[in-house]
């Protein structure tokens, strides 16, 4: 043969593609099925993490309380008719919600629920809390090496609690004692306190003064307590933060106060501190509106008084002098007219020398005060006219009585006003209220437990398949699927052959030691990666038409992908078939085909390289029927060498004219520069990767050092595929799969 043997080209059409239709489902699922046991134990450790949060967090309680904004419109009354009107000081709902929300409102709640005071029980950390809310006494202070800790029904009252400025916000600690005493204790005393429950602890530290006032402590001796008191401001701003206001409806003026804490009992108290402030202020507010009115009322009356008199004495003087005066329809009309428009104008010019001390003469409320000021005014010059018209003795005795009747009526208003507004001041009435109150909340809000459950198995899940994704991303994949291989390295897959159960047992055998054939394809010839073999023996015919030699040699990217086995169980296949063969293992840095025979390794190929021994001395004859053999011999100290020598080359041309195919075996090609030198006296090279363990960056550099080395690889046989986990291969390119066929398993109906 002088012809050359021409590799097959990699080409999108003949080996795949890596378009996009390659990223297809079954993609996916090879990569979700090789990382299976990724996703579980990630799905596992974040779903048992969720559930332990679930159980562990402390329930959340939410409690509400209602208020009203009460309407106080006093349109079309009368400026002076009624003290709501002159005391009204309604604002609206959004401006209510602020001023519930204000540090006035929180800081007088704060205040009055002492919240600046945190004092709890010292639980086991982590599960302490969960045992206390399951346990039914108190428990036994300390945990592990830990001294003080609980985990029962303790509990600790403390009405009252105060430090230094320098010490607020530190931790001190509360030690249970004998007979109702206890210990304060904290980094910044020089010495624990000790104290009686129910009795005011008073004690002189460098930097101030301490107070503490405990009412209540449950728990046995040595147990502890943390206390801390936190300063005011800080305190009030994490409630004003902390409440939910929302108006229910729209413009309804129905308030809804909401805050969620852990225990339940200081969120009622503390609920309800904030309506019961928020009222307060509303009356105090208008408690403070009503007196400022008072007190101008108090100037204004003496006046009025004295106007109503004034005018009574007049009109008696007149009467006296004048006698009975008849009064006619008309003129007792114009003087109802002229009693209502001067009693409007009198209250409206009192309205306008309220508000001066308010507002200035540009606000809305005074421009609208001197509009109807200028057109009474313009009434009461035309009531003026018509009384001009009467006789001169009735104009006089109309507008002496229309002084009495308004002085009179005038005066009697501001009287009523002034017992009105009394009330007002005295009475504690606001136009805000609570509905409903805060009530001690039954069933926690938060954690939703099963919420968080399915959650964290959700959320365990995706990380998991994530997880898998960015392993396949970043790790260096294993090779598979034989398609992606030739897609990748642009080399053909000549076979994939399977794994086999069957070769383990003869592995075990070739090892004990003992003499005979041990081949796959001579016991187990109907096993499937025999006829995968079988199917190599058959590309392999055609194959070599063009190649230069008989030779073929395979090897592989690393140790431990079976090319030995390949290498033992090709050759015997193309010794079954005929073809007169010669095996030769030229791994002389750990060959160990010879095993695969019950043969001895000495007396090989670096004793005939050597020139030590010859052809006949050397070469097992018929290990097998048409399959001779030749070890590797001793293994020598410069294997390489040897390999390089002019001995090697011709002792190989040979031995290749005494047989019709020659297999050789040969060191990894990462591992030895032996495959190299070798691989220029091949015809055939073919490239051994483990399924699931050689990797494509192995396979790429294998493919490049033969280059270098002047010689290309052939192709690439796919050992000990796990054709049970190959979804991806039969997703994409159909169901296929590998199984023993012998007559003996014909049906009688198929024959």
């Amino acid at each position: 043969m002088t012809s050359t043997l021409t590799p097959p080209k990699a080409s999108p059409s003949s080996f795949g593609t890596t378009d996009e239709e390659d990223l297809n489902l079954g993609h996916y699922l090879e990569v979700l099925t090789a990382n299976k046991w990724l996703i579980a134990a990630v799905t596992l450790v974040v779903f048992a993490i969720g559930v332990a949060y679930a159980l562990l967090q402390r329930p959340i309680y939410e409690g509400n309380l209602v208020v009203q904004v009460e309407d106080t419109d006093a349109g079309g009354k009368g400026i002076l008719s009624e003290a709501g009107g002159l005391v009204d000081v309604k604002t609206p709902a959004s401006a209510e919600i602020e001023i519930l929300r204000s540090r006035m409102i929180a800081g007088q709640a704060v205040e009055a629920t002492k919240l600046y005071i945190t004092a709890n029980p010292r639980y086991v950390p982590y599960v302490g809390g969960w045992m206390a809310r399951r346990a039914t006494g108190l428990s036994d202070p300390g945990f592990l090496w830990l001294d003080g800790y609980v985990s029962g029904t303790e509990q600790i009252a403390v009405s009252e609690f105060n430090v230094p400025v320098q010490m607020e916000g530190s931790l001190f600690i509360v030690t249970a004692q004998e007979a109702g005493k206890y210990t304060l204790s904290s980094p910044g005393l020089p010495e624990p306190l000790t104290g009686t429950v129910g009795t005011l602890l008073k004690a002189n530290v460098g930097k101030g003064s301490i107070e503490l006032l405990v009412t209540e402590l449950a728990g046995k001796p040595g147990a502890q307590f943390n206390l801390v008191r936190s300063a005011k401001l800080p305190t009030t701003i994490a409630l004003q933060s902390s409440l939910a206001l929302a108006e229910r409806g729209k413009a309804s003026g129905i308030i809804s106060v909401s805050l969620q804490d852990g225990d339940p009992y200081k969120l009622t108290r503390l609920l309800n501190a904030v309506g019961e402030q928020y009222v307060k202020q509303n009356i105090e507010r208008k408690a403070a509106e009503a007196q400022k009115t008072l007190a101008f009322l108090d100037v204004q009356l003496p006046q009025f008084k004295r106007q109503v008199e004034a005018s009574e004495d007049a009109y008696n003087r007149f009467r006296m002098e004048k006698g009975t005066v008849t009064i006619g329809e008309e003129a007792t009309l114009v003087l109802g007219q002229a009693v209502d428009r001067q009693t409007k104008l009198l209250e409206a010019e009192q309205r306008r020398r309220e508000l001066e001390s308010r507002f200035t003469v540009n606000h809305p409320t005074i421009q609208t005060l001197d509009s109807q000021i200028a057109a009474l005014k313009v009434d009461m010059g035309g009531i003026q006219a018509r009384i001009k018209n009467l006789p001169a003795l009735q104009q006089e005795a109309v507008r002496m009585e229309r002084d009495v009747k308004v002085n009179t009526e005038l005066y009697q208003s501001l009287l009523n006003n002034a017992l009105q507004l009394r009330l007002v001041k005295e009475g504690k009435v606001g136009n805000v209220r609570v509905l409903d109150e805060a009530i001690l909340p039954t069933y926690p809000v938060k954690p939703n437990r099963k919420v968080i459950i399915g959650a964290a198995l959700a959320l365990g899940l995706f990380l998991g398949v994530a997880a898998a994704f960015l392993r396949n991303a970043f790790v260096e994949r294993r090779l598979r699927d034989p398609h992606e291989v030739e897609a990748e390295s642009g080399l053909p897959v000549f076979s994939t052959i399977p794994l086999s159960a069957a070769q383990d047992a003869i592995s075990k055998r070739r090892l004990s030691g003992a003499t005979g054939v041990r081949l796959l394809a001579i016991e187990h010839p109907d096993d499937p990666a025999v006829e995968s073999l079988r199917s190599l023996r058959t590309a392999m015919q055609f194959a070599m038409l063009e190649s230069p030699n008989n030779r073929v040699l395979i090897t592989g990217p690393t140790p431990g992908v079976g090319k030995s086995f390949v290498t033992a169980n090709f050759a015997a296949l193309m010794a079954a078939a005929g073809r007169k063969t010669l095996l030769i293992d030229a791994d002389l840095r750990r060959g160990h085909t010879h095993q695969y025979f019950g043969l001895q390794r000495h007396g090989g190929l670096s004793e005939l390289i050597a020139g030590s021994l010859t052809v006949q001395q050397t070469v097992h004859r018929q290990v097998v029927p048409n399959l001779d053999f030749l070890a590797t011999g001793q293994l020598p100290p410069n294997p390489a060498e040897l390999l390089v020598s002019d001995s090697f080359k011709s002792a190989l041309e040979k031995l290749s004219a005494q047989y019709d195919l020659v297999v050789i075996d040969t060191p990894p090609v990462l591992v030895a520069a032996d495959t190299s030198t070798v691989a220029a006296h091949a015809g055939t090279v073919l490239l051994v990767a483990r399924a699931d363990l050689s990797t494509m960056g192995e396979l790429k550099e294998s493919t490049r050092r033969l280059v270098m080395s002047g010689k290309t690889a052939t192709g690439v046989l796919l050992n000990a595929m796990n054709v049970g986990r190959r979804a991806y291969a039969a997703y994409k390119y159909g169901r296929y799969r590998y199984t023993n066929y012998n007559y003996e398993s014909i049906l009688p109906e198929e024959q």
